[in-house]
């Protein structure tokens, strides 16, 4: 008996294991499953019409599971047309014994498919714009896949699983802007799809090493993690029409650099925007700018052609808050020696419209601040920094240095609005001009606005002050002022000691001064003004013992030397009436007035103003300034040798001036033979030579014409001058 069950036992594990090896392996041809499979999978979607070849009934080893198989099944999704290779449909083995046949599970190997396959089906896809990129921006590239679609027990859709690759895809990002030799794998199923190991080219990026999770549940979110190589050189704009309009790309000439990048985006599901962020970190290898017209940045000297960056972190993060930026590294300004900077980029969102900047860099050529004499010779190291912030038009520059050896340059606490000061908490300044400190005080704006200090180097302030701004960068300030300085370093290195100054300014301009300084010798500066409000006008005196100092920065006071000044003016808003007086001056080796004696064959005039110069008694201009013309009412200068009647107008594009010159000695004569004033007339005599000259100077800026005529007479308004200004002279 034990040996009759023995041998039906190995009988039985013989057939089983046939039977196993022939299902597992070729398995066993049938169609009796083909209207059973069709149906079921009709039934979980309503959608799908399947047609099946030859069926086999097989054995999956693995899942110790039974299925049908058949090759090249006809599949219809939608009347798209699914070029499947092979089908496989894995039933409850048990349910074969029931009246109702369970399918646990159905996987599809697709064809390779093309681009045209893609195109023909991709009218199924979800979301719709996903569907015009692949119609109409994919040109070619090759799909392999597989999907293994779950039914639960009621035969309907439960999950799916598709994997595979995609090979050689190409296409449009934007017009004549593609990529290319892009390749991936992929893994999907209802709730995430992943891609991994994808590589592509667009341009001059290189994408390698990326992988893209997309998550498809109530929400939508899409992250991605790649590596990226770019490399960019100017004929690129060539190739992208939409690189000509950048103003960025327009300079650029070369840039290489390799990053590391992350992206995250989520949508709600209707595909609305929710959260984005994008971060990307690595080197900055080149970046070559090469501007068109050269860029002059006050203060420095030279003019920017060149700029590159060179060997440089580079770090940077955008999200739905704004967007933030780092590099660090070295920078080189017309292909000179490189040297290091970093700077720290915050742009916030739109609704803030705040903009944060943080910038250190080392800088070895030269650099001016006229207003305070100092100048950073070509070599010497400076390190300058700033911190500020920006908000629609208003900036606040938090810190702000130049550090240059023992000079410094610092500023704290200024908000500007529109370019306009608000506010200042502080600018310190000491300098040093050949191993000589020249500058050493402090500037604050708080309850008043006070300036003191050791030194001030003021050799340049006449020739910035004579500059015309019609821009009034102090009008938003009001406020009380003191000033006190202990030395001031005057033009022409004139000392004024103890400078004080105490007035009020509103809206950026002085409306009360007093003010007093010392030159030594017993040589003063007083300086006042006074406004009245009921005409609206200020009424400004200024007396100085030195004349040079003042009157250094303007062309037309050239080699005068001497004397003593006092200068009036009263001012309404849009104009001023003003009169200067000088007395006791020489006029030395000015260009102008030896021009005008010789050509005027003055010889002995000429050959004195070129020596020891002509000497005057007095010297008065009148004058009326509106912001568009210099009107030059009367210029006297009344001399021992020489007496000079002068009117004209000076405006933005000419200088004309005319007048009468007479030497004393002719003057002098003249006169005496006129016996009553209220008689004057032009002399009739003209046999004892030449009077004088009558002159016209006009021309363009730097282009001045002189044009001469000798006289025989002169006008009675002349003489009546002169006579007028000895009687008060004396």
């Amino acid at each position: 008996m034990k040996k009759v069950l023995s041998i039906l036992l190995i009988t039985s594990l013989v057939i089983l294991g046939t039977v196993s090896i022939i299902l597992s392996t070729v398995g066993i041809e049938t169609d009796k499953f083909n209207k059973l499979i069709s149906r079921k999978i009709s039934e979980s979607n309503n959608y799908i019409k399947i047609k099946l070849n030859t069926i086999k009934f097989k054995l999956d080893i693995k899942e110790l599971s039974l299925f049908l198989e058949t090759n090249e099944p006809f599949i219809n999704y939608r009347n798209a047309t699914i070029p499947a290779k092979n089908l496989k449909v894995y039933i409850d083995f048990f349910s074969l014994v029931k009246s109702e046949t369970q399918i646990e599970k159905i996987n599809v190997i697709l064809n390779e498919m093309n681009i045209k396959d893609l195109n023909n089906i991709s009218f199924i896809f979800k979301p719709s714009n996903l569907k015009s990129f692949i119609k109409n921006k994919i040109k070619y590239g090759k799909l392999n896949s597989e999907i293994e679609i779950y039914l639960n027990e009621n035969n309907q859709l439960d999950n799916f699983i598709a994997r595979g690759s995609v090979i050689d895809l190409k296409g449009e990002i934007i017009k004549n802007l593609n990529f290319e030799e892009t390749k991936f794998t992929f893994f999907a199923d209802r709730s995430d799809i992943l891609i991994k190991n994808f590589f592509s080219k667009a341009g001059p990026v290189e994408i390698k090493d990326g992988d893209i999770k997309i998550k498809l549940l109530t929400d939508i979110s899409i992250e991605t993690n790649f590596k990226s190589n770019l490399k960019y050189d100017e004929n690129f704009v060539n190739y992208y029409s939409f690189l000509k309009n950048n103003q960025i790309f327009e300079n650029l000439i070369n840039l290489q650099a390799n990053f590391n990048n992350n992206f995250l985006i989520s949508f709600d599901n209707t595909y609305k925007l929710k959260d984005f962020s994008f971060s990307s970190r690595g080197k900055l290898a080149k970046a070559r700018f090469l501007f068109k017209d050269q860029l002059e940045l006050l203060p420095l000297q030279e003019t920017i052609k060149d700029f590159s960056i060179i060997n440089s972190i580079f770090e940077t993060k955008l999200n739905s808050k704004g967007l933030s930026s780092v590099i660090s590294g070295e920078y080189s300004l017309n292909n000179n020696k490189p040297l290091m900077f970093n700077i720290e980029n915050f742009f916030y969102n739109k609704k803030t419209d705040l903009i944060k900047l943080d910038l250190d860099l080392d800088y070895e050529k030269i650099i001016k601040l006229e207003i305070i004499n100092y100048t950073k010779p070509s070599g010497d190291l400076a390190n300058f920094s700033i911190n500020l912030k920006k908000q629609k038009n208003k900036i606040e520059v938090i810190k702000m240095n130049l550090k240059e050896g023992e000079n410094l340059i610092s500023i704290n606490g200024v908000n500007l609005n529109k370019g306009k000061l608000l506010s200042l908490s502080k600018i310190f300044v000491k300098t040093k001009l050949n191993g000589n400190e020249n500058n050493n005080f402090a500037v604050s704006i708080d309850k008043k606005i006070s300036i003191t200090g050791k030194k001030f180097d003021a050799r340049n302030l006449p020739k910035i002050l004579s500059e015309k701004s019609r821009v009034n960068y102090l009008s938003n300030i009001s406020k009380e002022i003191d000033i006190d300085i202990k030395n001031i370093i005057a033009p022409l290195s004139e000392k004024l000691k103890d400078f004080k100054l105490i007035g009020n300014i509103e809206k950026g301009q002085f409306v009360k001064i007093t003010s007093k300084g010392d030159f030594g010798g017993n040589n003063y500066l007083d300086i006042s003004m006074k406004s009245d409000k009921r005409n609206e006008k200020k009424y400004l005196e200024i007396y100085s013992d030195l004349t040079k100092p003042l009157l250094t920065g303007y062309s037309f006071f050239k080699g005068l030397t001497g004397g003593k000044l006092l200068y009036s003016s009263i001012i309404d808003e849009k104009s001023s009436n003003s009169k200067l007086l000088i007395e006791n001056f020489k006029v030395i080796n000015a260009p102008g007035m030896v021009k005008l004696l010789s050509l005027a064959d003055l010889g002995g005039l000429a050959d004195l103003a070129e020596g020891d110069g002509i000497s005057f008694d007095v010297l008065e201009i009148k004058m009326e300034k509106n912001p568009n013309i210099l009107k030059l009412n009367e210029i006297l200068a009344l001399g021992p040798s020489i007496s000079v009647l002068i009117e004209g107008y000076q405006d933005s594009s000419v200088t004309s001036l005319r007048g009468t010159l007479v030497p004393a000695k002719t003057l002098n004569k003249l006169i005496s033979k006129i016996p009553l004033i209220g008689d004057i007339v032009i002399p009739k005599e003209v046999g004892e030579g030449l009077f004088g000259i009558s002159f016209k100077m006009k021309g363009p800026p730097g282009n001045i014409k002189t044009t001469i005529n000798p006289i025989r007479t002169i006008t009675p308004r002349f003489i009546q001058k002169i006579i007028d200004k000895n009687k008060n002279f004396k």
